[in-house]
């Protein structure tokens, strides 16, 4: 079940195991990939991670969101992140790159202030996005196009438009920081436009109706049913999710949660009822679609790996800090030598000096930049 291939559009990847991306600060400061990042993806292609998607890339300076974060936006990134993509394709793994804007989670100055689809403030952070004018909004569509075409001439696999966790895409879908009264707020199409968008760019401007485009979805901002903020609602979410589907979209990866709520990354994930928190709002996008739903969020051990998609909640599991902790873990499953990871969900492996299982030490490599 867990190994056997599924398609991604035109693309079959070997097995239902995803990395999802994750931000390694492992970058060059501006957004250069660097050795240790294609070592890393290698070593996770070489022990059979069927889908690999990077950690997120901005496709625009000004929606750069931290440090050492990975950069897309000239063409000067083609020939380093070629070489990373040739180190993964040496094995039968395949990789995407995740594309992002940061939205009112940008790094800011004085010269240039965040931007937002609303004048909404970051309760996380206290920054105030400025109101984006329809000019940025058309800038910021071509932005991720180009984007894409620039990862598609590296050689990766696809792309992932990351439309979840506070950053632009999901501030555009979320009733909460989108306030917008013109055709890019409103209602739910409305709302999801930018996206729309963004797909019939990049299929113009790759010329390639079957270049795989998957998505990182929010499924709920994560504020809860008695809260008085109008979040992103499930209900919201599988609209949003078939829209995506009839423009082209050819997966979804259902996540949830934005830097106010915090929701992502949930600690001590210790029981088998603790893993999975994100399958309910899976199940119900995936009734809702023809295309494979990939579940990421708490996802430890085996069973549930196999209970999920048994039970239709989801076609792939999407791990982040498992590979972080065993970068092996898909091998020691395949070998039966594991039925669970390790990974205690402790979230030391979010390191700023670069991404590491710290809870069990792993060793470091070369940081050296891919030129």
């Amino acid at each position: 079940m867990l190994l056997e291939p599924i398609n991604i559009s035109q693309l079959e990847i070997p097995n239902r195991f995803v990395r999802s991306a994750t931000h390694e600060w492992l970058a060059e400061n501006n957004g250069k990939p660097t050795y240790k990042l294609a070592e890393m993806y290698e070593e996770l292609a070489r022990n059979e991670v069927g889908l690999i998607i990077t950690g997120y890339s901005y496709v625009n300076p000004r929606g750069k969101s931290a440090n050492n974060q990975q950069g897309i936006y000239t063409d000067d990134f083609i020939e380093p992140y070629s070489q990373v993509v040739s180190r993964v394709h040496r094995y039968n793994s395949k990789i995407m790159l995740q594309i992002v804007h940061g939205g009112r989670q940008s790094l800011v100055s004085k010269d240039y202030p965040a931007l937002a689809p609303s004048a909404v403030t970051d309760e996380a952070t206290g920054i105030t996005p400025v109101e984006m004018s329809e000019s940025q909004i058309l800038q910021t569509i071509e932005d991720f196009a180009n984007a894409a075409r620039r990862a598609k001439a590296a050689g990766f696999d696809g792309v992932q438009l990351h439309c979840a966790h506070g950053f632009l895409l999901s501030n555009f879908i979320s009733p909460y920081t989108n306030r917008r009264t013109d055709k890019w707020g409103g209602s739910v199409e409305n709302r999801t436009k930018i996206i729309t968008e963004i797909i019939k760019r990049i299929r113009g401007m790759t010329l390639d109706m079957d270049y795989p485009i998957t998505v990182k979805l929010n499924s709920t901002d994560g504020f809860g049913s008695d809260s008085d903020k109008p979040g992103l609602d499930i209900n919201d979410t599988i609209q949003i999710a078939k829209i995506l589907q009839q423009n082209g979209v050819n997966a979804i990866e259902v996540s949830g949660g934005i830097f106010e709520t915090h929701l992502m990354s949930q600690q001590n994930i210790d029981s088998v009822e603790k893993e999975a928190y994100f399958k309910k709002n899976a199940k119900l996008i995936k009734n809702a679609v023809d295309i494979p739903v990939i579940l990421v969020g708490g996802v430890r051990s085996k069973y549930i790996m196999e209970k999920i998609i048994s039970a239709d909640n989801a076609d792939m599991i999407s791990l982040s800090r498992p590979f972080i902790c065993e970068p092996d873990l898909v091998a020691k499953i395949k070998e039966g030598i594991s039925e669970e990871s390790q990974c205690v969900s402790c979230n030391l492996c979010f390191d700023s000096t670069g991404i590491k299982c710290n809870y069990f030490k792993k060793s470091e490599t070369s940081t050296s930049s891919l030129n």
